[in-house]
């Protein structure tokens, strides 16, 4: 089997049991799970040392996903997407069906579709959204490529992929932004 099929494979099973996996995606590492599971998400906060009022990034393959997993979206924001050169989280004001313990205390969510060809695989595979968060613990630097992970967030994921951890490209993560009544509002 080839090594990326392997990490899908490996990936949806540890999502499936509620576990962490370690993963990268279309900006920098990540640390990911079930985005409807309460339980792994809480285990994310553990890891990063995180306080569970700061919102995490959600990872969906296209459209349509946000769509059925947020209310009242504007339309236009996907026209103003197709724009955007880098890849851009967009938090909305309704999300539906995530772990309680992930969207915002106001009930928003931060959703970025992905354009990655490995996140892409792992979220179509595994049927839902997927948590990304950066590979380090709060308030510490976000880790550019695999090596200037810490070993301790390493040791703590279920699953380490082993597809790009050769990649020293240097990777930043998304621009956040809100769409609100036709305009955007950048808030990294």
């Amino acid at each position: 089997m080839h090594p990326f099929e392997e990490d899908i494979k490996k990936c949806v099973s540890v999502l499936e049991a509620g576990g962490v996996v370690l993963y990268p995606t279309d900006t920098v590492w990540g640390l990911g799970c079930d985005a409807t599971n309460a339980a792994a998400v809480s285990k994310i906060f553990t890891i990063k040392k995180r306080a569970d009022s700061k919102a995490m990034i959600v990872l969906v393959t296209g459209e349509r996903d946000i769509l059925q997993y947020t209310a009242s979206v504007d339309l236009s924001l996907f026209d103003y997407l197709e724009t955007t050169t880098r890849p851009t989280s967009v938090i909305y004001e309704h999300g539906i069906g995530f772990a309680d313990n992930l969207t915002a205390a106001d009930g928003s969510i931060a959703i970025r579709i992905c354009g990655d060809e490995f996140c892409r695989a792992l979220i179509k595979r595994f049927g839902k959204p997927i948590v990304s968060t950066s590979a380090n613990i709060s308030g510490e630097a976000t880790p550019a490529h695999f090596n200037a992970i810490s070993d301790t967030i390493k040791k703590q994921a279920d699953f380490v992929v082993h597809h790009r951890r050769n990649d020293q490209t240097p990777h930043q993560p998304s621009s956040i932004i809100r769409w609100k009544d036709g305009e955007v509002e950048v808030i990294r």
